[in-house]
């Protein structure tokens, strides 16, 4: 399987000079090729072809005094800056013309030089690891690189990122083998919440950081000095780093937080069990900022692909299963309850619940259902005695 391995680089002053100006490049080329093809769209020509595109944008324009500072770049840069316009146009057409699942992708749109995340992406004949360590990037130079960890395999491609907080990052694909890890007879279902972020069927509550909730003061009061300073000013830039790097800190704290927890629960279950949330949906309601603030959908994005490289199962709970409603004890529908309701007592078999620990324990037996179902195996307890004015046959029942 595909992974990326980021690393974080430090490049010097005349190494962030070459890459500010590779960013540029690479928008620039993009963007005329989004004209073009704009242009032809308009005036009713046919789809212009990707090699024909690349021809009258690079080798063409290079030729031309209004774009002959192109070739101060790797051409690699640029090539791959083009391929990303051609991925985005089809992915465009295949979500238009239905084959492509999920909702609508709008069409390509102009990258501004004013967005303060930029990136290029280079193949292996753009970039080398040197014997040194480090990263040796076409027309820009040997740049240092903090090794956190050994890669894999040989890097196919690396992405050289500048984020908003002015730090550079090295993003490798590489490809990684599986690494299965001694098989346990542990299966558990995890319930997804706000009160706690996690609660697993076994009975493990994990309560829920709130990183963003937590360093709310501190971000606010740097929003506020932002917004004092002029535009254009240095002031307002030094004060924009500010703000930025604090919101990269809540970020990397919790990216860390759900890389530890995902492979803690991937290392101790042969098997993990997620509901199938609507986080999309759940991001437009009153709770928008405290269901963004969980990362949901990152979370389970890590359960799933460390499943698939460390040999563990893993699968998606529907989201129109009705887990809350569920007795987990006898399987009766017991109907739906507001969210203010945390615990509630099945009105059949009189079993207490914690709604959440509930819910936990009806996802793990809904994926035993689906992953199980074709071996016939039980996912629920066995029938249980029926109450007394339940059992035998009614006096005058038809």
């Amino acid at each position: 399987m595909q992974l990326r391995y980021n690393f974080r680089l430090y490049p010097t002053a005349g190494q962030r000079q070459a890459l500010a100006k590779a960013f540029g490049c690479a928008r620039v080329v993009y963007n005329d090729g989004l004209r073009i093809r704009q242009e032809a769209h308009a005036a009713g020509l046919p789809y212009i072809k990707d090699t024909d595109l690349q021809r009258r944008v690079l080798t063409e324009a290079k030729k031309t005094p209004e774009r002959a500072w192109l070739a101060g770049v790797s051409n690699v840069v640029l090539v791959q800056s083009l391929n990303d316009l051609h991925k985005a146009y089809r992915a465009f057409f295949a979500s238009v013309t239905g084959k492509r699942r999920g909702p609508r992708i709008a069409p390509p749109k102009y990258k501004s030089r004013k967005d303060h995340q930029q990136a290029i992406r280079l193949t292996r004949n753009g970039f080398s690891i040197r014997p040194n360590g480090r990263l040796h990037v076409a027309k820009v130079g040997e740049i240092k690189v903090r090794w956190s960890r050994q890669l894999p395999s040989e890097p196919s491609s690396v992405t050289v990122v500048k984020d908003a907080a002015g730090r550079y990052f090295a993003s490798f694909v590489v490809e990684a083998p599986g690494e299965p890890l001694p098989e346990t007879d542990t299966e558990v279902g995890i319930d997804l919440g706000l009160t706690h972020f996690a609660v697993l069927s076994d009975g493990c509550k994990v309560a829920s950081p709130k990183f963003l909730r937590r360093a709310e003061r501190r971000l606010k009061r740097a929003q506020r000095a932002l917004s004092r300073k002029q535009k254009g000013s240095k002031n307002r830039e030094k004060v924009r780093l500010r703000l930025a790097r604090a919101h990269a800190r809540v970020a990397d704290t919790r990216r860390d937080f759900h890389h530890q927890l995902s492979t803690r629960i991937i290392r101790e279950n042969q098997a993990v069990y997620v509901e199938d949330l609507a986080v999309s949906g759940l991001g437009r309601t009153r709770l928008a900022k405290s269901v963004h603030d969980a990362g949901w959908s990152q979370f389970v994005a890590m359960l799933e692909y460390k499943a698939a490289r460390y040999g563990r199962a893993f699968a998606r709970v529907g989201r129109f299963e009705p887990t809350s409603q569920v007795c987990s004890a006898c399987g009766v529908l017991d109907g739906p309850k507001p969210l203010h309701v945390r615990a509630w007592t099945c009105q059949h078999c009189g079993t207490s619940h914690d709604r959440d620990l509930n819910a936990a324990k009806n996802i793990l037996a809904a994926g035993r259902a689906e992953r199980l179902n074709a071996c016939g195996a039980g996912v629920r307890p066995g029938l249980a005695l029926a109450a007394g004015g339940e059992a035998g046959t009614h006096r005058g029942a038809a």
